[in-house]
């Protein structure tokens, strides 16, 4: 049983009421309140958790009557409160899962911390429910909610403005005040004041819209009878036009102003995906009602909530599009799933996300594969299925329920591996317990992993009972929901992976125990090696089948069965091996035996029968190929050796798309180490041309052809490659060389058409070049283009045919110098290339296609032209194509040669710009997208030298994971990727090498740090102590913010004598001392109360209480032991000339003697060279005291002489606070006749500095006078720790060493006091230089150069 299962929660939401009803769009602000109906489950309550962020709340009531006191705590405000400059992924990874552990809600945590007074506790105990209402605001939220406001001119409707809500996984605690998590299901009410032009969409039945009594307003009221969790529940506002479905009453549209007509032919589609699902899970839609909403600058394609789902606006397209068809239908397709498992039927805790999410997409599967074929679906899963493999191979093994071991994933990145590997466990560089601090691109392929072990389930039981478990599960929630009002009652409607295995034991008698151990709760795959060889004598097939690469990333053992296809003359047989060792070794007898002269059909394993040429066939082998897990139906990596004849049968014969795409992947790799054969070109060109092939193979075909025909270029005859197919197929019949009028009516023969020009265009003669005549060609299909005809839009064609004059650019002949590079220094191809180009992007302004496909492939083909030496390298053009408002494509993909411009020929603007994008883009999906794109192509390689790899962008990206991104955890935890890709786990080598001279030991804290809730079984024994002050009333002004120091033990340990850095070390410490207070995940009730108005997103720092700073004897120890050791004979110094330029490693003796010594040092050097000598002639205490008095007697005169009196009220603040009381603890411990001298010393000192310097710099003392107090402090300590009672014998050297150290500060005081205008001159514009925020390259602006070759040259 799992650990968060035994999490005993103290009570339980029962129904929500949501009122948002200051929604305005100038402003971009909302004004709300929430009530949450709780029904306690014990008899005590004391603290009730909410999750809320961003939110500036107000008030909080119970049950209408008592106003109750709360606090706030939001640890991801800054998520490395300690930053000690690590800058190191795994510390920030340890806070970052702290802070989100800290939080939970699936713990029982959240951000708001109420209190429950003791007046409320007696209904606790009689059990009655609890309200506890929230009044809150939003004022320009960073996530959660999006407005989209264009800056036109016109009104609101006009600009087409409108509001959604969005969020990264369970993220709508950002909006209003709630649980926020899948297991807390409830019933609600919904209520949405907006403008009287303005429609609001939220989830459940629309009960009523009332005006306002100025008829101004309106409000919607809806009601969501179906338990539903917070996660669920979204809303959307905007003039939308609304679409009733003709075909189901019960779905609604609604889309922006003018594309009505667009929407009427998407959704048309729609009703089919219900149909389907109902009679797939013989169940019926479990909600009365369904809208679809398409909004612009949407945060993904899709997200689906209850009865509701919010669309991308480019999903949209009309009848003339073709490749975007598939797209839409399958994202329509995967929200009505979503509704059934997601929506409906919720999860217990992230770690049964793989349930509801593999589910739905397993359902949106079997759509797919009765609508767009078979050969569609097994192709998906296919590429899924690489995709899951290249990352678990690169990155690690993903664990589909990760909270069943104690452990993180084994097999993490970045370790060396040996065979031994359980005493190798590693972890991720992101935590995999939280979506919150997890790489969004390990979700991403989480949830397609997800899907694919939903399918191996479905091979283990069959598909029809695995229907029926789904249907048991829908039958049980449905009988749920009618127990209204009792959450009790509302358990099946949450998933578990218990509760799946559990069903499936009742509905079929298996036990899926052991494949839930292998495949949900351990990561990895299998990878499997085989080599075969015919035996003739036997007649029997020798299989070796080698796990060679245990212990590898991402790689596992797999032990049980595994099938085995063997295509032989006489048909295709299946076997079952039993997989039990690492080397496994098989005989398979043959059932065929080898043909010498008899012709005879083939049967394939569709029971096909085909004629195949067995001229290249081994005479005495009837093998015409073998395939391993032909079905997939494991998670595996397979590497087939068998002869390329033997591939080439596969690809031409073979029927399974899977089969063909890995044929044509070996022939590729073949063809990459020039094992070429004019059979190999034969076979590409057959399948090709064969319109009985699917036609994702024949493009994949056309792609080997082009590596195929440039390995043979030197012995290749005829027409350039697949000139003369593609004339045959699109060329007129009057004349070949001109293609013929559109048509693309046969879908195939247009995706061909897109795909030949762009192969054909990767040829290369034995000149590296692409081949005059192939050049010509493409030139002649942008000049022959006729469209004018064809029912449907060739945007796509246009931008392929671009595509293919980018694939056709070769570097150029001669390398010229970028900045003298001119349109005249092209050559002739080459500048014809390039007009087409231009011509291209500047009809694009004039006659902008579907989605600006066109533009989009310019920019990448100008990008490839600057690669090549013939265009100069800038990015400016791409800085304005990537600037808002343009269209989120044109902007992704001008950000991507951005990125690909920064590892050539990159400087700091242009990667500052990307990162302005990724921090403060108005389009939070292009903030993301821009940190994905720099994270798969990272500017610089891990570990090598580059000129952008500075201190300035390892700032910049840990500000942003820092205290950049609090709200949207989905962009945070992407710049997490971006630091990996860059610097691994590793710190990053341009940071300076880390120098802590202060190494601080706090002991014994006044206030005990509170731990992790990791698991809470007794609510009583986590909860903090209960408020002692008593909070001041809402109606109040002012709220005090009371701040206590406290004085904690310190020990001082001096690790590194480095003398050019001491002050800057001492500075550090004092600066960040609050830095080194001990963090609490649960937040004091003292400390961080709010005093009933609080408002959240700015009160970060005071949330956690008042900061420690350094107090005047904190440097000092109780121990007179240690400082005797002090006064050892040592040796003389070296000069200080020679110390500049050497640093010392010095043994850790006497650690506090020696930080004494250097800072005495500093100070000293100022006026003099050479450092005290240390046997200096003893004196007498008297003398000792007198030295002492004419010392600061001198000092005090040259200060009050050479200070300025215009800074006469600084040195009170920062040094008479500090020294007296240092030094009157300190005399207690002298003679009567020095305590006398010390208190008038002492006096002198506070007396004249107060009357030095002005308050208002304050802040602004030269090192030289804090380390003159500091090195007066020190020293009187340590005669307060060394007084014996013969004074004449102890003090003798040390006081000779005082006093010559006071000598030398009175000799040193004029100088530095007529210095001290200057240095006060000098540190103000320094330090204002330094306070300033660091500016960023500004956003370029949308204007664009109409004549676009003038603006690359």
């Amino acid at each position: 049983m799992k650990k968060d299962r035994e999490i005993q929660k103290a009570y339980k939401l029962s129904h929500q009421i949501l009122s948002l009803t200051g929604i305005n769009f100038i402003r971009q602000t909302v004004i709300g309140f929430t009530e949450l109906t709780l029904i306690p489950s014990k008899d005590s309550i004391r603290y009730i958790w909410l999750n809320c962020k961003q939110c500036c709340v107000y008030r909080v009531t119970l049950n209408d009557a008592l106003e109750v006191q709360f606090q706030y705590f939001d640890p991801l405000m800054e998520v490395c409160q300690q930053d000690s400059k690590q800058r190191n992924l795994d510390y920030v990874n340890k806070c970052q899962s702290n802070g989100v552990t800290s939080v939970d809600p699936e713990l029982g945590r959240g951000e708001l911390v109420i209190v429950v007074p003791s007046e409320a506790q007696h209904m606790i105990q009689e059990g009655k429910p609890l309200r506890v209402g929230v009044e809150f605001s939003l004022e320009k939220p960073q996530s959660g909610l999006h407005f989209v406001v264009p800056n036109t001119d016109g009104t609101l409707v006009e600009k087409a403005a409108h509001m959604f809500s969005y969020g990264h996984e369970n993220s709508v605690r950002l909006w209003f005040p709630c649980i926020d998590t899948w297991s807390e299901v409830c019933t609600w009410r919904l209520e949405f004041t907006v403008d009287d032009f303005m429609t609001a969409v939220s989830c459940g039945d629309l009960v009523e819209v009332v005006y306002t009594q100025d008829m101004r307003r309106k409000t919607f009221h809806y009601c969501l009878s179906t338990p539903t969790c917070a996660p669920n529940i979204g809303l959307v506002v905007g003039p939308f036009e609304i679409y009733v479905d003709p075909f189901m009453n019960e779905i609604t549209h609604f889309c922006l102003p003018q594309l009505l007509p667009l929407m009427k032919a998407t959704s048309k589609y729609l009703h089919e995906a219900f149909e389907f699902y109902e009679e797939l899970l013989s169940t019926r839609y479990p909600y009365s009602c369904y809208k679809q909403v398409y909004v612009d600058e949407a945060y993904s394609t899709l997200h689906s909530y209850a009865t509701m789902s919010i669309l991308d606006v480019n999903l949209l397209c009309s009848n003339r599009i073709i490749d975007q068809v598939y797209e839409t239908r399958k994202t329509m397709a995967l929200c009505v799933a979503q509704q059934f498992f997601g929506c409906f039927l919720s999860r217990h805790a992230w770690a049964d996300a793989w349930l509801t999410t593999g589910i739905s997409n397993y359902l949106m599967s079997l759509y797919v594969k009765k609508h767009f074929g078979f050969n569609d679906y097994k192709d998906w899963i296919h590429s899924e299925l690489q995709e899951i493999i290249e990352y678990e191979e690169r990155f690690g093994g993903i664990v589909l329920d990760p909270s069943s071991s104690p452990n993180e994933p084994q097999n993490g990145p970045n370790m060396p591996m040996t065979s031994n590997n359980s005493s190798n466990k590693d972890t991720f560089y992101f935590s995999v317990k939280n979506p919150h601090a997890c790489s969004p691109h390990y979700i991403s392929v989480y949830y397609k992993k997800a899907h694919l072990v939903i399918r191996m389930l479905e091979f283990r039981i069959g598909q029809e009972l695995m229907m029926q478990v789904f249907n048991k599960h829908l039958s049980l929630a449905l009988i749920a929901v009618g127990n209204k009002g009792h959450p009790a009652g509302w358990s099946h409607m949450l998933m578990s992976t218990a509760t799946f295995t559990k069903a499936i034991f009742t509905v079929t008698g298996k036990d899926i125990t052991v494949f839930c151990d292998q495949w949900v709760r351990q990561g990895g795959h299998a990878k499997f090696n085989m080599k075969f060889l015919f035996n003739r004598k036997r007649n029997i097939v020798e299989m070796t089948i080698e796990q060679g690469y245990i212990g590898e990333l991402g790689i596992r053992r797999y032990v049980g069965p595994l099938v085995v296809w063997i295509q032989e003359l006489d048909g295709t047989f299946k076997h079952t091996l039993q997989i039990e060792h690492q080397v496994s070794k098989k005989e398979i007898v043959c059932h065929s035996k080898s043909r010498r002269n008899k012709k005879k059909k083939i049967p394939l394993c569709t029971g096909e029968e085909v004629d195949m040429d067995l001229s290249h066939l081994d005479a005495d082998s009837p093998v015409l190929w073998l395939r391993l897990d032909p079905d997939m139906t494991m998670m595996r990596s397979v590497e087939v050796e068998q002869p390329d004849n033997q591939w080439q049968y596969q690809l031409r014969h073979e029927r399974d798309v899977t089969a063909q795409t890995e044929a044509i992947s070996a022939l590729h790799r073949l063809a990459k180490q020039g094992a070429v054969t004019t059979e190999m070109r034969n076979t590409l060109n057959a399948v090709l041309e064969n319109e009985q092939c699917f036609y994702k193979v024949r493009c994949r075909a056309a792609h080997c052809l082009t590596r195929v025909a440039n390995a043979m270029v030197a012995n290749w005859n005829g027409p350039p490659a697949m000139m003369q197919i593609f004339r045959k197929m699109f060329g007129s019949f009057s004349c070949p060389n001109i293609i013929r009028q559109h048509d693309f009516t046969s879908l195939q023969n247009y995706y061909i058409l897109k795909t030949l020009p762009v192969a054909m265009a990767g040829l290369r003669n034995t000149h590296k070049a692409c081949p005059p005549e192939v050049l010509g060609f493409l030139m002649d299909l942008f000049k022959y283009s006729d469209n004018s005809k064809n029912r449907y839009s060739d945007n796509y064609y246009r931008a392929a045919l671009v595509d293919a004059l980018a694939a056709a650019i070769s570097p150029a002949l001669v390398q010229h110098d970028p900045a003298t590079i001119t349109s005249d220094s092209l050559s002739e191809d080459m500048r014809r290339v390039l007009n087409e180009i231009t011509r291209y992007l500047n009809l694009e302004k004039l006659l902008p296609c579907y989605k600006y496909t066109v533009t989009v492939s310019c920019l990448h083909a100008i990008r490839i032209l600057q690669k090549n030496g013939h265009v100069p390298p800038k990015s400016d053009i791409f800085k304005a194509y990537a600037a808002y408002p343009q269209f989120i494509d044109v902007r992704v993909s001008a950000v991507e040669q951005i990125v690909d411009f920064l590892a050539h020929d990159g400087t700091r603007d242009d990667i500052d710009f990307l990162l302005t994008l990724a921090e403060s883009d108005p389009v939070p999906r292009v903030r993301y997208l821009t940190l994905v794109s720099l994270a798969q192509n990272p500017p610089f390689i891990m570990g090598q030298s580059h000129k952008l790899d500075t201190e300035h962008l390892v700032e910049r990206l840990w500000n942003i994971m820092n205290s950049g991104q609090p709200c949207d955890s989905r962009v945070r935890c992407a710049v997490l990727d971006l630091y990996y890709a860059l610097y691994g786990r590793r710190r990053p080598a341009c940071i300076p090498a880390s120098e802590p001279a202060l190494v601080l030991n706090l002991r014994k804290p006044p206030h005990p740090p509170i731990q992790n809730p990791v698991l809470v079984l007794k609510e009583e024994e986590t909860v903090p102590q209960p408020v002692k002050e008593t909070l001041v009333d809402i109606s109040e002004p002012k709220a005090e913010v009371k701040t206590e120091i406290v004085e904690m033990p310190v020990e001082v340990i001096f690790t590194e004598e480095n003398k050019n850095r001491v002050k800057e070390d001492i500075e550090v410490c004092e600066e960040n001392v609050e830095h080194f207070t001990t963090r609490s995940v649960t937040p004091s009730v003292e400390g961080d109360m709010s005093e009933s108005t609080t408002s959240l997103p700015g009160d970060s720092q005071d949330a956690h209480g008042g900061t420690a700073g350094f107090e005047s004897d904190m440097f000092r120890t109780g121990s007179a032991d240690s400082h005797g050791r002090s006064h050892k004979s040592k040796k003389r110094k070296k000069d200080k000339k020679h110390k500049k330029h050497k640093k010392h490693k010095h043994e850790h003796k006497d650690k506090l003697d020696k930080l004494d010594k250097f800072i005495q040092e500093e100070n000293l050097s100022s006026g003099s060279s050479n450092p005290p000598s240390p046997g200096s002639p003893p004196s007498m205490a008297g003398s000792l005291s007198s030295s002492i008095a004419s010392s600061m007697s001198n000092m005090q005169n040259t200060m009050s002489n050479t200070m300025p009196h215009s800074v006469s009220n600084t040195i009170p603040h920062s040094m008479s606070n500090t020294m007296p009381h240092s030094l009157s603890n300190t005399m207690s411990h002298m003679p009567l006749s020095i305590p006398n001298t010390m208190s008038h010393m002492s006096h002198s000192i506070s007396n004249t500095m107060s009357n030095t310097m002005p308050h208002s710099m304050s802040n602004l003392l030269p090192h030289s006078m804090s380390h003159i107090v500091h090195s007066i402090s020190n020293t009187l300590s340590h005669l307060s720790h060394n007084m014996p009672n013969t004074v004449s014998h102890s003090m003798s050297n040390p006081m000779s060493h005082m006093t010559h150290n006071m000598s030398h500060m009175s000799h040193n005081m004029p100088h530095m006091s007529h210095n001290i205008p200057h240095t006060m001159a000098n540190t103000v514009p320094n330090t204002v230089s330094n306070t300033t925020p660091n500016t960023t390259t500004g956003t370029p602006t949308n204007s664009q150069p109409n004549n676009m070759t003038n603006n690359m040259f």
